[in-house]
């Protein structure tokens, strides 16, 4: 898509609505407070943006706290042009649909291989290592200004979804990527401390629980953990409670798939699988859902018992 496109369409708006996936994460929540810094900074310009929830860990990311939230936006609102960051799939948005199908203008801004190009005008770049590249990339082609703010917030979206840069989808650019980041000031120590070495304790303890009671079968090539909502309402432990949980089974030298089956509600279950090799993305788009070939999701509506059967039929049909 052309700089004169994307620059005709976001001087043409009036009123912007940017769009996170459901459960946010890292990526996602940077990507979208990067882009409301840029569009503020280029164009003059604000912008909604809205999240089903914030994640604690992720509160120091620059304008995001002014976000609107689902339980309580006015659902009424017609924007001109919604933009989505980081959502694969058109059901990853949730409630926040409504807003994106009474949209003039839609835009739709991913790094998922799985994504349909779902909007009227898709940016979609599966070599990348995430959304957050994805933008830092554009701003940089296209000559817009960066500015510490949207750096720091596309700079975490790169962190957290390389896993810290050693998930198999960093490259050589993403390392580029994040370098010329940090030119606007970005401390890594700072974000890195900001991501992962400011949990509460009872996220710990959770994690504890729910790793000491992972089922490993086929030889200990498919390890996984069941949570429900009594534990997470247990250990009184936010949205974030299973960030890095299925990594932790994959680190074991014997896994080769790990997932988590999560209640998020009675009779529905979502799935969180990462491997070492397996391509998982076509399990979960056998449930609806999609993601990279190391690392996807689903929700199976089901109940957590079931579900995991269901899921394990799948995986028992690969060569592992």
């Amino acid at each position: 898509m052309s700089f004169d496109n994307i620059d005709y369409i976001i001087k043409s708006a009036k009123k912007i609505l940017i769009i996170s996936h459901i459960n946010p994460d890292g990526d996602t929540l940077g990507s979208m407070s990067g882009l409301y810094s840029l569009i503020k900074e280029n164009f003059k310009k604000e912008c909604d943006m809205l999240l089903d929830n914030l994640p604690a860990t992720y509160e120091f990311l620059p304008a995001i706290k002014c976000a609107k939230f689902y339980n309580s936006i006015d659902k009424s609102l017609v924007y001109d042009l919604v933009i989505t960051v980081d959502v694969a799939a058109i059901d990853r948005m949730n409630e926040a649909k409504i807003f994106f199908d009474k949209a003039a203008v839609t835009l739709n801004i991913d790094h998922h291989a799985t994504n349909n190009s779902y909007a009227q005008n898709n940016i979609i770049v599966p070599d990348a290592s995430s959304t957050g590249e994805v933008l830092a990339s554009l701003a940089q082609d296209w000559g817009w200004k960066m500015n510490y703010d949207a750096a720091l917030a596309l700079y975490t979206a790169i962190l957290t979804d390389t896993g810290s840069f050693k998930f198999s989808n960093t490259s050589p650019k993403t390392f580029e990527t994040a370098a010329k980041l940090l030119e606007y000031g970005v401390k890594p120590h700072d974000v890195y401390k900001q991501c992962y070495e400011s949990y509460p304790k009872n996220f710990f303890l959770f994690q504890n629980y729910c790793l000491n009671k992972a089922v490993f079968l086929h030889n200990d090539k498919v390890a996984y953990t069941e949570i429900y909502k009594k534990d997470v309402e247990k250990f009184a432990v936010g949205p974030d409670c299973t960030e890095g949980l299925t990594e932790k089974l994959r680190a074991i030298s014997s896994t080769e798939i790990a997932f988590i089956a999560k209640e998020i509600a009675p009779g529905v279950t979502k799935f969180s699988m990462r491997s070492k090799n397996a391509d998982v993305s076509a399990i979960c788009a056998e449930f609806g859902g999609g993601g990279h070939k190391l690392a996807a999701g689903c929700v199976v509506k089901s109940s957590v018992k079931a579900a995991v059967e269901k899921v394990l039929s799948k995986i028992e049909k690969l060569e592992l």
